[in-house]
Parts: C-alpha cells; sequence; structure tokens
C-alpha cells in the first residue's frame, strides 16, 4: 500500500510515532473461564489421609436401578444381561450365565401412544424393561378421578414384583404417553431358570428375607424404641446398626506439565510475569476440567452417583414450575439449583406462558435467578443430549445437612491454592524449565436425598 508522501504532511506520522511509544496492554484473555458456580459453593472438606469415608446406617431396602438395553439394529433390541443385577430381587448376583439366561427371556414390544400396558389390580405376570419411550403412571382417586402419578423412561422397569413375590397385582395403570419399546419377560420363564439354578434360588431367598426386617421410612434398620405406654412394662433394648461395607472416596487428580523457556523467563518479564500469566491461564483450564469431573466423572461425579430413588422426570417436557417444585420438595434445606443456561432459559419460557415472574437473590454480589428463593446457577457442563435433553440438580449442602460436600487436602508440598500445588521438575538441555500443575478433588453425597436430578429437561424452544 503507497504512503502518503513526506512532503505533503505538516507532522509526525502517528504510525511513526508508535514506535516511540509504550502499548498499553490487557492480560492474555481465554474465552473458556466460567463462573463455576458448582466449585464457588460447594462446602469443602480437607481430606487428610487421601480417603473420606461415608458412613452410614445400615439399610435393608435395595435401591432400584437402571436397566441398560443394547440396539443392533431396528428389530434387535437386547437386555445387557449384567445390569439385571440393578433390579431389587437380584441385586449383587453375580453369576452371569444366569443373567444371560434371564435377559434372553426379554422380548421387545411395541406400543403406541394412548395403548394401556398394563391395568391396576391385574396380576403381575411379566417384567418390563423400557428401551424406550416415555409411559403414565396412573390410578384412580378417592372420588373416581384419574390421578397422575408421575412417568417413567428409558432404563426403568416394573413387575420386578413378579421375580420375588407369590401373587403380586399392578397397583396403578400404566399408558403410554408416546411410542414406545419395552422389553417383556414372562414370569414363567425366570421361574424355570431359578428351578435349575441353586444359587439364583437362594439369592432369592436371602433377598425376601431382607425385605421383612423392620425398617423406618428411609429403608434403614429400625431402632426399636417404646411410646405410649403407661404402668411399668419391659422395654425392651436397641442398638443403630452400621453399614460394615461404607462407601470410600479417594482424592482425583487433573495434572499437566507446564513448560516454559529459560530465555522468555529471563528476558521478557516486564512488564507482565511470563511464568505467572503461564501458571494463571494453566490453572483456570484445570479448575474448569475439575467442575466438569465433579459432575461427568463416572465413578465420583454427581450426574452418574446420584441416587436412582432421587432421579425425576419432568410432567410434560419441559422445566415448568410444577417440575421444579416437585424437584425441591423432595429434600429439605436445597441451597441451590444447578442447570445448563439453554435449561434455565427454557424454565423462563415456561414462567413467561405462566404470567409468573422469576425471582432473583444476591450471591455474592451478584444477583442470579431464583426459585422460591433458591438460587438457580447457570452451569455450561451439564450436558445435552442429541434429543435436546439436560438435567437440572438440586443440592443440600455441608457436612453437618448431610449434604454434598467437596474433598481436597491443602498445605500438600509446594501448594499454589487449595488442593492445587506447582512443582519446580528442572531445566532440560534444551534451556526448558517444566513445573507439574496437579490438582486434587472429589465429590461426596453423605446421604442420597442430599442431591435430586431433574432428568430428561425439554430445552427445544417451540416454534411460533
Amino acid at each position: 500500500m503507497p504512503t502518503e508522501p513526506t512532503e505533503q504532511r505538516l507532522s509526525l506520522d502517528t504510525r511513526a510515532a508508535r514506535n516511540l511509544a509504550t502499548t498499553t496492554k490487557t492480560p492474555p484473555q481465554m474465552q473458556a473461564i466460567s463462573s463455576r458456580w458448582l466449585l464457588r459453593m460447594l462446602p469443602w472438606v480437607d481430606v487428610r489421609g487421601g480417603t473420606y469415608r461415608v458412613n452410614r446406617r445400615l439399610t435393608h431396602t435395595i435401591g432400584r436401578g437402571r436397566v441398560s438395553v443394547a440396539q443392533h439394529g431396528a428389530d434387535d433390541v437386547r437386555i445387557i444381561p449384567e445390569t439385571l443385577a440393578e433390579l431389587p430381587a437380584l441385586r449383587g448376583f453375580g453369576d452371569v450365565e444366569v443373567l444371560e439366561a434371564i435377559a434372553s427371556t426379554f422380548a421387545p414390544r411395541e406400543f403406541q401412544a394412548g395403548e394401556v400396558i398394563v391395568e391396576a389390580g391385574a396380576p403381575v405376570t411379566e417384567t418390563y424393561v423400557i428401551a424406550h419411550g416415555r409411559l403414565d403412571r396412573l390410578s384412580t382417586g378417592k372420588y373416581g378421578t384419574t390421578q397422575f402419578l408421575g412417568v417413567i423412561t428409558d432404563g426403568d422397569q416394573f413387575g420386578d414384583e413378579a421375580l420375588s413375590q407369590g401373587n403380586p397385582r399392578w397397583p396403578c395403570t400404566i399408558r403410554a404417553a408416546t411410542a414406545a419399546t419395552v422389553m417383556v419377560a414372562p414370569r414363567t420363564e425366570f421361574r424355570r431358570i431359578a428351578g435349575r439354578s441353586p444359587a439364583l434360588r437362594g439369592h432369592i431367598e436371602r433377598f425376601l428375607e431382607s425385605t421383612r426386617k423392620p425398617v423406618n421410612r428411609r429403608g434403614e434398620a429400625a431402632v426399636a424404641i417404646a411410646a405410649g405406654h403407661v404402668g411399668e412394662p419391659a422395654i425392651n433394648g436397641t442398638f443403630v446398626d452400621y453399614d460394615l461395607q461404607p462407601r470410600e472416596y479417594e482424592l482425583s487428580v487433573a495434572q499437566t506439565i507446564l513448560r516454559v523457556h529459560t530465555r522468555v523467563a529471563d528476558l521478557y518479564n516486564d512488564p507482565m510475569n511470563q511464568l505467572q500469566q503461564q501458571l494463571r491461564l494453566t490453572i483456570h483450564e484445570i479448575r474448569e476440567l475439575q467442575e466438569s469431573e465433579l459432575l461427568n466423572n463416572r465413578e465420583f461425579g454427581l450426574l452418574h452417583n446420584t441416587d436412582y430413588g432421587q432421579r425425576f422426570y419432568t410432567w410434560s417436557g419441559p422445566p415448568t414450575p410444577d417440575d421444579l417444585d416437585d424437584l425441591i420438595s423432595m429434600r429439605r434445606k436445597t441451597r441451590f439449583l444447578l442447570a445448563h443456561p439453554k435449561a434455565i432459559a427454557a424454565f423462563f419460557r415456561e414462567c413467561n406462558k405462566r404470567g409468573l415472574v422469576v425471582g432473583s437473590t444476591d450471591v455474592d454480589g451478584h444477583e442470579v435467578p431464583a426459585w422460591r428463593g433458591i438460587p438457580i446457577f447457570p452451569c455450561g457442563k451439564i450436558p445435552i443430549t442429541n434429543e435436546r435433553t439436560t438435567s437440572i440438580l438440586a443440592l443440600r449442602t455441608g457436612e453437618d445437612d448431610q449434604g454434598v460436600v467437596g474433598l481436597h487436602q491443602t498445605g500438600i508440598p509446594e501448594e499454589y491454592e487449595s488442593g492445587l500445588n506447582v512443582r519446580f521438575m528442572g531445566i532440560s538441555a534444551q534451556a526448558v524449565m517444566s513445573y507439574l500443575v496437579s490438582a486434587y478433588y472429589s465429590v461426596a453425597i453423605l446421604v442420597p436425598d442430599a442431591i435430586g436430578i431433574l432428568e430428561n429437561v425439554d430445552i427445544a424452544a417451540p416454534r411460533s
């Protein structure tokens, strides 16, 4: 590009003047930095031994998990045998050959929207596992009206009473809300397999024995306490039994090796220290990964370790005020809700339809939306499926409230931040300095109802 002739200018050109000027510059910027509300709102417990053990009372009631289904083709849908151990009656049963035999008895059955699958009061003769679809649970109210009890969807099962009880009957009617593929196994086939397997028969007998033990409303071993008596009756002694195999959480680690050339560190540290800036951005990246792991890690992440009894479905698809009320009401002292920003926007749309105004609350000087006074924090690390569905989490936090706690260890060698250290590894023959940056962390759920998840939340915006 031709420059303007010098004789036509009456003063020094700004482009030439910049050679003598000192520029004003910003520190390196990073788009991936988020608010990281989960890290900020979790109370952190200092784990001195690197392992955190959660002791609980002995529980007799066996939880209900989810059975996995594999689809090998349009008409080839199969139960994954090992996941049948998620059924209460088969929990802990490890004979793979027997589980494979049970899985082979399941056959796919298609239902259309509105079709009744089972009727309340009818005998339970089959066990059902939902491969895909959404089913409604219905009952008849005291005055003859139809009551909606909730929904069940992919991976849920019903009718597993047929595996252990004598002559069970359906407590409610189940109807397909959408087109559904359901895996169905006859009760007679399970009895045939049990007749050939002493190990399975023994397992079912032990399961039935455990169900006859007295428990409280949470399924914990009951404590015998006398009340309402008069006179001088004999009062039974009691004790509180503990779980003999409590869960232990070991601290996980996120690490990287930061490399900085000595020439850069020696010559280019004014006005900003190059090592400090490199460390700052690296630590931000590690903290982002840490928050993602607290949610998505299969071993300890909240999305994978929430009790199945604390997972709920929306009434109609999108997150409505009714859905959040259901989620909040299932635990005491819900401290905050965590949702993807798109899920928060979908909730706002549902409130707008009803003419409701979402409140707000002040958290550390930040104005955040709130529902029923409970802050709703955005978190982009909660995944969104290809079907445009996601999850909303409700958490009670802190050891004193038997909630969710973050785990780390402070005072580690060469600590740079809480639970994070930077250790010098030396200088290579190429004059490159290396620093090992490590963060140690985990998260623990002290009791099952400390966290609940609203699943399969539809966030797709409707077309106008």
